[in-house]
């Protein structure tokens, strides 16, 4: 038995889509009067869910119910607007989609987007790849680190968890592939650093989208760590 199914984060792994993000959070924050952000600090506030992206964007003292209700319905219709302004895949992401499919691996994205942007942004950003499954997170499945996701995906597919991998930027994602006991492949090019790829337990690190086809196909299936 070998891997043959790779299932991967969205934001920060197979696309950039960092400025789109900051940009929503930072126009919204500007019609509340509060301060902005610089794009980078985003690289922590993203990647748990749309909900703490704006608790943490919020300055202190200014976090309660009320108000995080508010920004949280004008940030969703401002990056609805604007999503794809910034928006596109990393460097060799769709080359290496490719040759994971033709080496007959099965494709799926696990993201904690919304499941409307997670879909949206794969069907415009990444068309013609064969994804068995697109999973953001909805009312029915509970974010990652839950293992839920993961779950359902190989439920869609019919495979054992050995023949999975969780690919992603962040300690989430490797923290949600232990839940899962399935092997976390950290990647270097994504909003996190690597020092938080290791502390989450990532199984080995990829320096760039070309080095994780010989990757995954050199990996012991069923070995989780």
């Amino acid at each position: 038995m070998r891997l043959r199914i790779a299932i991967f984060d969205l934001d920060g792994t197979l696309l950039d889509t960092l400025a789109d993000l900051a940009n929503a959070m930072n126009r919204t924050l500007a019609r509340f009067g509060f301060p902005v952000h610089p794009v980078d600090a985003y690289r922590t506030f993203v990647g748990e869910g749309v909900a703490l992206l704006v608790e943490r964007a919020l300055p202190p003292g200014h976090r309660d119910t009320e108000t995080r209700e508010a920004a949280l319905r004008m940030y969703r219709e401002d990056y609805g607007r604007h999503w794809n302004v910034a928006t596109r895949p990393y460097p060799g992401i769709r080359p290496m989609l490719g040759e994971l499919d033709r080496r007959r691996f099965r494709l799926a994205v696990l993201s904690n987007k919304p499941d409307l942007f997670t879909r949206r942004c794969v069907d415009a950003m990444l068309p013609g790849v064969p994804f068995g499954c697109v999973l953001g997170q909805r009312g029915d499945l509970p974010r990652k680190p839950d293992p839920a996701g993961v779950k359902r995906i190989l439920e869609v597919f019919g495979a054992p968890a050995a023949e999975a991998v969780m690919i992603g930027d962040s300690g989430t994602d490797m923290d949600t592939a232990r839940a899962a006991g399935i092997p976390g492949i950290g990647v270097r090019w994504g909003f996190r650093s690597e020092d938080e790829l290791r502390a989450h337990g990532a199984a080995a690190l990829a320096d760039r989208p070309a080095d994780l086809p010989e990757l995954l196909d050199a990996w012991p299936a069923g070995r989780a760590g």
